[in-house]
């Protein structure tokens, strides 16, 4: 448009809110993620068990059918916080599978482009830019995990009595931090990894190998040095130690205490921080 014809006007339309911002990178990042048939029939795949866990407590609790085949209903398996603590264990590797589909996708592709330099010169800080690569996985990650569990947690409440629910709506409470923990902490390793390795395969391959590669340096830490505080390495280790505490297990065979892995988790966590804002940023320095 010539400027001297002097009809250019500014834009006077509803702005956005300021605090909703980066939900504008999460809205257009799923209509290119459902593109992927096999990234569709995968988050099926991630329903079956869910569902399955749901019809075994309603079968646990229809005594009529159980009389049918003639088993009687102290031989299934109680629900309490070792049933959930199971489900959560299951489901929290189907997240980490996803992560490693979709985690290289979040930020590579806008270092690749050079389109950060695009973002950053509009009012959107860094923080929101991350916050917004975050929420598409952070969505896609609770669909499979806390979700499904409130949902088991009402379906038990439903057919035990809500006597039930109150006396062990700690599990409720279990389900959801420790799913969100695992979530958050699977969410910058992606994010980490992808902002690092440009290229999609390698990247999702990293993301895999964290944890097994964590796995086997912490084990051999534990056969030279005589410690178990190598597991701490593991994150899938130190996961499953802070939901043993959360569902109160006494009888889990654990090698470290939850503060540990916690502590282990929040400075895995700030690490990939710190890896992602070295890169996130609107201007690249090239030696």
């Amino acid at each position: 448009m010539a400027v001297y014809k002097r009809t250019y006007k500014g834009y006077s339309g509803p702005c956005t809110a300021t605090w909703s911002r980066f939900l504008i990178l999460p809205r257009y990042s799923f209509s290119r993620l459902f593109q992927s048939k096999f990234l569709i029939l995968f988050l099926m795949a991630c329903f079956f068990f869910p569902v399955g866990c749901a019809l075994f407590i309603y079968v646990s609790h229809n005594l009529s059918f159980l009389r049918t085949f003639n088993i009687r209903a102290e031989n299934f398996i109680a629900i309490n916080g070792k049933f959930f603590y199971v489900y959560c264990t299951v489901q929290a590797a189907f997240a980490y599978l996803l992560t490693a589909l979709v985690g290289p996708g979040l930020v590579s592709p806008d270092l690749v482009n050079n389109a950060l330099p695009l973002y950053f010169s509009r009012p959107f800080s860094r923080a929101e830019y991350v916050l917004g690569k975050m929420a598409g996985l952070v969505y896609l990650l609770s669909l499979i995990t806390w979700l499904p569990g409130l949902v088991l947690f009402a379906i038990q409440a439903s057919l035990a009595g809500w006597s039930w629910a109150r006396q062990n709506f700690w599990i409720a409470e279990a389900i959801v931090l420790g799913s969100l923990l695992w979530i958050t902490v699977l969410s910058l390793v992606a994010m980490a990894m992808s902002a690092w390795i440009k290229w999609r395969i390698a990247a999702g391959a990293l993301i895999l190998g964290v944890i097994f590669v964590g796995a086997g340096f912490g084990a051999a830490v534990n056969a030279v040095m005589r410690t178990n505080l190598g597991s701490m390495l593991d994150l899938a280790q130190d996961n499953s130690a802070i939901w043993a505490r959360l569902f109160r297990l006494t009888d889990a065979d654990l090698r470290i205490d939850a503060v540990d892995a916690a502590n282990a988790m929040a400075i895995a966590s700030l690490i990939c921080l710190w890896l992602l804002f070295k890169k996130v940023r609107a201007f690249e320095v090239i030696k």
